[in-house]
């Protein structure tokens, strides 16, 4: 176990099936994340050493490939488009009130790690617009109140009618 809880045994396991070789790096990096939703500071640091590769290349790439999250990540992902038919027909309000609800700005997590927003340039559903993506589902034509209604899907609450 490292020494936030991570369990490198895991890290181990991944690089054992990749013959630790640099040229694994990505695939290694995928698969760790996977594993932890994120990658910790010492899993990178298990797989420079695993891999003989510098921390300053494995920064790199995972700084250059939006891929990867150096931070965790909530459970569910709020993808909001901010496109020009969603910014005209009122998207920057339903990511205000996103952000208003959720108490954090686009690129953070909810503390109880159940929702983190993203802003995106796009998500190719315009004549839904203003439109957002929770995981996989599209929520569209969205106002304010829409928008936060829509998160109710996703909490560990009851649903009840009228709320």
């Amino acid at each position: 176990m490292g020494e936030n809880g991570i369990d490198l045994s895991k890290v181990e396991a991944v690089l054992e099936r990749y013959e630790k070789i640099e040229s694994s790096l990505i695939p290694v990096l995928q698969e760790v994340q996977g594993l932890f939703g994120y990658l910790p500071e010492e899993t990178l640091v298990a797989i420079g050493r695993g891999l003989r590769v510098s921390m300053s290349r494995i920064y790199g790439v995972v700084t250059f490939y939006s891929q990867f999250y150096l931070t965790p990540r909530g459970k569910h992902v709020i993808k909001s488009c901010q496109g020009t038919a969603c910014h005209v027909r009122g998207g920057k309000g339903a990511l205000d009130a996103l952000c208003r609800h959720l108490k954090i700005e686009p690129g953070e997590t909810t503390e109880d790690l159940n929702f983190t927003i993203e802003t995106v340039a796009c998500l190719g559903t315009c004549f839904l617009a203003p439109v957002f993506m929770v995981d996989e589902d599209y929520y569209g034509k969205l106002t304010p109140k829409r928008a936060v209604d829509a998160l109710k899907k996703y909490r560990n609450e009851p649903h009840t009618e009228g709320a």
